[in-house]
């Protein structure tokens, strides 16, 4: 059996992440209503947050808002040692109030309930736009279109349950997940563990 060097430790609404000698990449993705803030304990991480690029040394900590897209990656390859927490918020107010009220309801209506089908068509016709208008609208909210943000909250929902003592099966048939491997593969670029790896990972605090 592989090390893992990420343990995950849950305590209510607030999750702590430690990094040893890592050098796992994590695609664009967002944290819904959750503040996340990180220390970098060893060598360099790049995060790209919004757009923007900025590199982080030993001793330096960082911080993103909810919704807001970022990704982060080792640098050149090398390793580091990291811990980011993640606090849930209340729903951030939108002072610009560029977030229609019908894309709130579908965002905590996806949150809630990532398993069932949401067809953008459909969603689209119930408020007379186009699809694209739908998707772009959406992503300019959430920071992912509703498809990403689907399965990143399917995958949010499967480390619960998983938490929670259920296989990795009734994880994946509780999330909506077509098969097995779908799921496998959906988990393992969000999580950069396996379902099995993250039940063997993670440690709840009481």
């Amino acid at each position: 059996m592989k090390s893992i060097n990420i343990m995950y430790y849950k305590h209510h609404n607030i999750d702590w992440v430690y990094y040893i000698n890592a050098t796992e990449s994590y695609p664009t993705h967002t944290h819904a209503n959750h503040i996340t803030i990180g220390c970098i304990m060893d060598g360099v991480v790049r995060i790209v947050c919004d757009g923007q690029e900025c590199l982080y040394h030993a001793g330096e900590c960082f911080c993103i808002m909810p919704d807001i897209p970022h990704a982060v990656e080792p640098v050149n390859g090398t390793t580091y040692s990291m811990i980011s927490v993640c606090i849930a918020v209340n729903e951030m107010p939108d002072e610009s109030e560029k977030e229609i009220t019908y894309l709130k309801r579908l965002k905590k209506l996806i949150i809630d309930t990532p398993e069932n089908v949401f067809l953008i068509e459909d969603m689209a016709q119930s408020i007379a736009v186009s699809p694209y208008h739908m998707i772009r609208k959406f992503k300019l909210s959430c920071g992912l279109t509703p498809h990403q943000f689907q399965i990143q909250c399917r995958v949010r929902k499967a480390q619960k349950l998983l938490e929670e003592g259920k296989s990795v099966t009734e994880a994946a048939y509780a999330t909506g997940f077509c098969d097995q491997s779908h799921f496998d593969r959906c988990f393992r670029k969000i999580v950069r563990l396996t379902p099995n790896e993250y039940k063997q990972s993670v440690t709840l605090l009481t």
